[in-house]
């Protein structure tokens, strides 16, 4: 493709999005089952649909009513394709609507956990499942007619066809969420419906995905140079090790010490990329560059778009010497662009660096090879390609660095205070041995300060806010529940390690409603 991304493998399911908190999860479990999975909003045509040759579609859930006006449909087109499709919820009741089924409006909806019933013989309810088993619904209109020529395969006590299938047409749906994991058989019947309805071969590995990418880039960048700004992440890492793979020794990767890394990082990245991964790098201390423009700026977007536009302006300068490096490479993931609001469906989160907060008189052409994956996925890419584990299980980082965890301006005795305390919290999470079960730990330094007490002085000085959280795949995180003891050694740490901290909270919020980074 021409942003250096592989294309999709020949059988390929396309997840159409309703509005859905699950559509991203249900692309991943499909992708768990080895077969390649992507999002589209609900508004594709039959046509756009045809020329991406689908295998399957699985329509998902959604927080709209069927029966509303207004409610999001799909092309009727789209079910004369003859395509495998798997209704979820919102998308089930779709299929019945606009096939000739019933959907009605009960007095009592269904939420939670709930018990399912198989009333026929069934294909994706296979024998292999039981009779009666748990699922997660989340639903408060029900279907109670099948579309036409399907037959009912499941009820529940307030959803008369929690299930129906048409084998001929290749057309199924369910009112339940396979795709939680609250849901018993719920990869049992993702399984079933992928592997043996849809007829579809788990080929999709994490072999085949470094083949399809290494072709892509190199049938994108030819006999041209590329360069790569390594963030000091995972993501830019894995970025260049692909394209290098690609092509060689005409990737040059570029690391721009924007002053806003952590502790030591910058020594880090130097080292193992020139010592030890064999990539020639550029070496960039650009600390002022960004420091000046930064200054009294707090909104965040506009300090997101500020380091991207700095970012890229180094670049331009680091490409001096290299006559015909006409290609940037960058670690952005599918997380990235669905968050970035990239679909019709889906609101902007954030604008990242990477992806929607880039100049427009940009100098380069992107190669962004990761743009199809999830972060675990780029862990086992990092990992096949021989990455060293300090590497692929490096923590997340930000493009825009410890920028976006200073709330308020960024100044340099700001970025002192956070990078000595966020060190703090890296190290004793390491010391705990947590930093596997850990997707991401650091430390935000708010824009406020608070009155203390230390010694028999009072003091008024900034609270360092510590954050830990789990996740799969970005698109959601919970809050990790970090021992007491631990959370009292980082904060006993902080306050009496770290000048200009008098306080340290710890971050019980989840994603959603909040996010990752702070900004």
């Amino acid at each position: 493709m021409a942003d250096g991304t592989a294309a999709p493998p020949e059988q390929a399911v396309y997840v159409v999005d309703f509005g859905a908190q699950y559509a991203q999860l249900i692309a991943r479990r499909v992708r768990e089952l080895n077969v390649y999975s992507e999002i589209v909003p609900h508004s594709i045509t039959a046509d756009e649909l045809i020329a991406k040759k689908p295998s399957a579609l699985i329509l998902s859930g959604g927080p709209a009513s069927v029966n509303v006006e207004g409610a999001p449909l799909l092309d009727p087109a789209i079910f004369e394709l003859g395509v495998p499709t798997l209704g979820i919820c919102y998308g089930a009741q779709l299929l019945a609507q606009q096939l000739g089924g019933e959907v009605g409006r009960f007095e009592a909806g269904e939420y939670g956990r709930t018990q399912l019933t198989r009333t026929a013989e069934s294909s994706l309810l296979h024998d292999g499942i039981e009779s009666e088993f748990t699922v997660w619904m989340s639903h408060f209109d029900a279907i109670n007619r099948p579309p036409s020529g399907a037959r009912a395969t499941a009820s529940t006590a307030n959803s008369p066809v929690a299930a129906f299938e048409d084998t001929e047409r290749r057309i199924y749906g369910v009112q339940h969420h396979p795709e939680v994991v609250h849901s018993e058989f719920g990869q049992d019947v993702l399984e079933q419906f992928l592997w043996r309805e849809a007829m579809i071969e788990p080929a999709w590995t994490m072999g085949s995905i470094i083949d399809s990418s290494v072709e892509a880039i190199r049938a994108q960048v030819g006999d041209g140079r590329a360069i790569c700004g390594l963030s000091g992440g995972v993501d830019s890492a894995v970025a260049a090790a692909l394209v290098h793979r690609a092509i060689g020794d005409r990737l040059t990767c570029v690391y721009v010490d924007t002053g806003l890394m952590r502790l030591n990082e910058s020594d880090q990245v130097v080292e193992t990329f020139e010592k030890h991964q064999g990539i020639e790098l550029i070496h960039v201390d650009a600390a002022k560059r960004f420091f000046d423009p930064l200054a009294g700026v707090v909104e965040p977007e506009t300090k997101r778009k500020i380091i991207g536009e700095t970012f890229i302006r180094v670049f331009e300068e680091a490409k001096a010497g290299l006559n015909d490096a006409g290609f940037l490479v960058q670690g952005t993931l599918y997380s990235d662009v669905v968050e970035s609001g990239t679909g019709d469906t889906t609101a902007t989160i954030k604008s990242h660096h990477n992806v929607g907060g880039l100049p427009e008189d940009v100098d380069f052409e992107l190669v962004e090879p990761l743009r199809n994956l999830f972060k675990d996925e780029v862990r086992r890419v990092g990992s096949e390609l021989g990455l060293p584990d300090e590497i692929v299980w490096r923590q997340p980082f930000p493009g825009p660095g410890l920028g976006v965890r200073i709330i308020g301006e960024v100044t340099p005795d700001k970025v002192a205070i956070l990078q000595h305390a966020d060190a703090i919290v890296r190290e004793e999470i390491a010391a705990a041995g947590l930093e596997r079960e850990i997707f991401q730990s650091f430390a935000v330094l708010a824009d406020i300060r608070t009155v203390g007490v230390m010694g028999d002085e009072r003091t008024y000085a900034h609270p360092i806010i510590i954050r830990a959280v789990n996740s799969d795949d970005v698109m959601t995180a919970d809050w990790s529940r970090l021992p007491y003891e631990l959370l009292e050694t980082m904060s006993s740490r902080i306050i009496n390690e770290v000048d200009g901290v008098n306080r340290v909270a710890y971050d019980i919020t989840s994603k959603p409603p909040g996010t990752i980074e702070w900004e």
